[in-house]
């Protein structure tokens, strides 16, 4: 199976990989397989629609998140995990699942995990999911640890869309919400016959929109809740689980699309025109909530690209 990443094995301290890990995962424990405190491993972040996205290389005997660690880093996400190179086993409540090239692992972050690779090299892609978010779309059955079988269609379709996204980081919304859609589809097939509740149903359809519509300047809050049929004080009710409003919710998604466009590619129209083509109307405005959410101007976002 052809891999999704090239990930460079670099030899370097336990210390050191763990640091990397914790900073782009959350709090883990790594056990080296040799007893001189070097692994070969590296861990690269990037963005890959609307997700943050983790490649870890390593050789080590095994990673895990235990209960000391989730208490001190709550870090509460859906990881998908997959496995791109080498084997894992993956040790999570009940479940104990091997990974092979291609397995996909849906990782509960709230729950203790362990990860063993007993010095072996390893590849895996980590596609970090807010767990609030993904239990409001799904329900409780996202969450666990989920093993995705490759003898499943949906499989293929996923891995498909994962492929794309790679690809095409710029492709946001369409492949994200593709992504979401077949994923939901694969869990609904486990708990066949299990209906979501109807605030569920609702939040999930109008977080779907927003991810079709961001780009959109003319699309806002209201015109939100006329598409779902509901009122606008309905509408916030259903997204205070989530902690934001609606017009929260479609300004980071905007702002999130603007970032990836403006550190993956050029537009003719530079800044301003990116920030257009990404539902802002007004430039100022713009990279004024560019700044709050990143602590950069979106030109310093370019030149560190």
């Amino acid at each position: 199976m052809q891999s999704l990443v090239t990930p460079v094995h670099t030899p370097m301290a336990v210390e050191d990989l763990e640091a990397r890990i914790r900073k782009a995962c959350g709090a883990f424990d790594l056990e080296p397989m040799a007893p001189t405190g070097i692994v070969a491993g590296d861990v690269s972040t990037r963005r890959i629609g609307f997700f943050d996205t983790v490649v870890v290389a390593l050789d080590a005997r095994h990673v895990a998140r235990g209960a000391r660690a989730i208490r001190q880093d709550p870090g509460e996400h859906l990881f998908l995990l997959i496995q791109d190179e080498g084997h894992c086993r993956i040790d999570q409540g009940e479940r104990s699942t091997r990974l092979s090239p291609g397995d996909m692992f849906l990782v509960d972050s709230v729950q203790p995990s362990s990860f063993v690779y007993d010095g072996a090299r390893s590849n895996q892609l980590s596609i970090h999911m807010p767990r609030a978010e993904m239990v409001h779309r799904f329900g409780a059955m996202c969450t666990g640890g989920i093993a995705f079988s490759q003898s499943d269609p949906l499989w293929l379709a996923m891995r498909a869309v994962i492929t794309k996204l790679l690809e095409e980081p710029l492709a946001t919304q369409q492949l994200s919400e593709a992504l979401l859609s077949l994923m939901g589809a694969y869990l609904q097939g486990m708990e066949r016959g299990e209906q979501p509740r109807s605030g569920q149903t609702l939040l999930s359809r109008a977080l779907a929109m927003i991810d079709l519509n961001c780009a959109d300047p003319t699309f806002g809050a209201s015109e939100l809740a006329r598409r779902l049929n509901v009122s606008e004080r309905m509408l916030q009710r259903h997204f205070e689980a989530l902690g934001e409003t609606p017009r929260h919710r479609l300004l980071n998604r905007r702002l999130e699309l603007a970032r990836t466009r403006l550190t993956t590619t050029s537009s003719k129209n530079g800044i301003a025109g990116i920030a257009y083509d990404c539902g802002f109307n007004d430039l100022s405005y713009f990279y004024r909530e560019f700044r709050k959410k990143y602590g950069l101007t979106p030109g310093s976002a370019v030149r560190c690209h």
